[in-house]
């Protein structure tokens, strides 16, 4: 071997040394920066997390009820049908007290100086009593400035100055597979901190809150996070954690935070109303598969499909049918039945919104008036919260989804847990045929039998439920 052939060896030997040490020194560089990006939020954001403690009123609970808090761990504190939901899997029986009060801890974030905090609704819902201990181990009284159940979001305060505190940022700008942090209190362990990044935006359907467009993350998140912040790497609050997608109870990969877009809306009218009002256009939506967008003629199953418009509601008065397809508002485009349901919501009452629809194979634009969302102040509403239960009409997915074939009735969306339906057993999916022994075939009628019934006076429902027929009797109180 020539003299030149082995310099020209040598030399190349060097370079991919070199080469090696410089992808190595780049690598490092990178590391050190992300390490540092974590470390900044950590110091910038721990002081701000707090542990929100709740003691529920003392009693008596019903057979029903202890069967159902049988074997609770200390952590699963808010409800039973909420961690079932999300955590799932087996629970070791034991006998409980009849006399039993209900206490946890869960997660919240301070959001301004004089001691307003962000958490879960269903951290601080029925609490008969908050206390917030700050990261440095004080610990305050606190009360509720207003929640919203359905979008799982709570605002309350303690009574304090000059708090560390965090700020929401734009949600909408959050990338799948950027790096954001989780903290809160998981399993009692305060300000704990895990890494992951996004993994999808925009999950909706999960039946976890009315108003869904979750943000996805593999960040460990496990009991006791709810309310806690994930942020991005800036320090900015991007999301409030909420649940997890678990068969055991434990942290599986699959978390699940309520975007702070919505928070930052949401929580700007908790804290200057008490109370959050929100758009109602009075439609029932189904979603558009793939062979129901051939039906109609659809490129793509996109859209949401008005299966029922409500009468006298902003859909009739603006002449929207059913089978009408609305495919964009406001120029937007409707993606799934989601799209418009958050937007809508989302919407102040008295604002113009613009419905591009599909009906017969034309399209049109159909301008509507939102109206606000009917409340509980309502003869009729006020009737189905004492009784703990929320119906629905029979749309064809729901049929579909349940196995209905020919049944008449309405179908039980949400059953409150320790209410009086919770009580007798009903569950979520139940098919309710009769009222005080009168047959219903919608909402409306249901509704018209209730507000006959006086106060004190029992219901007696004719249900179907897990393919059995029953009676179930219950007092509105």
């Amino acid at each position: 071997m020539s003299i030149s052939r082995k310099i020209n060896i040598v030399m190349l030997c060097l370079c991919t040394a070199f080469s090696h040490l410089e992808t190595e020194a780049t690598e490092s560089s990178v590391s050190k920066q992300v390490s540092s990006d974590f470390t900044t939020v950590a110091k910038r954001a721990i002081p701000t997390v707090v542990a929100v403690r709740v003691k529920a009123p003392e009693q008596k609970l019903s057979p029903f009820q202890r069967d159902q808090r049988s074997g609770e761990d200390p952590f699963d504190a808010f409800g039973d049908d909420f961690f079932r939901h999300f955590f799932g899997g087996p629970r070791q029986r034991q006998m409980a007290p009849q006399n039993q009060p209900f206490i946890g801890q869960a997660s919240g974030f301070i959001i301004s100086a004089d001691g307003h905090i962000l958490t879960n609704n269903h951290v601080v819902k029925n609490a008969g009593q908050i206390s917030v201990m700050l990261n440095d181990g004080s610990e305050f009284d606190a009360e509720v400035v207003g929640q919203d159940p359905n979008t799982d979001i709570a605002v309350i305060k303690i009574d304090a100055k000059n708090l560390p505190h965090l700020s929401l940022g734009n949600s909408d700008n959050l990338e799948v597979g950027q790096w954001v942090v989780a903290i809160g209190n998981p399993l009692g362990l305060q300000a704990s901190l895990t890494v992951g990044v996004v993994s999808a935006k925009g999950r909706n359907d999960l039946d976890i809150a009315r108003i869904e467009d979750f943000i996805q993350t593999d960040a460990a998140i496990n009991r006791g996070n709810s309310g806690g912040p994930l942020l991005n790497l800036d320090g900015e609050v991007v999301g409030i954690n909420t649940a997890i997608a678990s068969n055991m109870g434990g942290y599986m990969g699959i978390g699940f935070a309520i975007p702070s877009n919505i928070a930052q809306q949401i929580t700007n009218q908790l804290i200057n109303n008490g109370e959050v009002t929100r758009g109602y256009l009075g439609v029932n939506l189904q979603s558009v598969n793939h062979n129901l967008a051939q039906a109609f003629g659809l490129e793509k199953a996109e859209g949401a499909l008005i299966a029922d418009v409500k009468k006298d509601s902003p859909a009739a008065l603006a002449g929207l049918k059913q089978g009408d397809i609305v495919i964009s508002y406001n120029h937007t485009k409707i993606l799934n039945i989601a799209t418009l349901r958050n937007a809508v919501a989302m919407m102040e009452p008295g604002s113009k919104v613009n419905l591009t629809i599909l009906r017969e194979g034309k399209q049109l634009n159909i301008p509507v008036e939102i109206a606000s969302f009917p409340t509980s102040g309502e003869l009729i509403s006020g009737i189905e919260t004492k009784l703990g239960f929320e119906v629905e009409n029979i749309t064809p997915e729901i049929a579909q989804n349940l196995g209905l074939l020919d049944e008449k009735g309405v179908i039980v969306s949400n059953v409150r847990p320790g209410s009086p339906s919770a009580w007798t057993g009903m569950k979520k999916g139940a098919l309710i045929i009769e009222a005080n022994k009168q047959k219903v075939s919608s909402t409306e009628e249901f509704f018209k039998v209730l507000s006959t019934t006086e106060t004190g006076k029992p219901v007696l429902l004719l249900i179907k439920q897990d393919g059995q027929m029953r009676f179930l009797s219950m007092k509105v109180s």
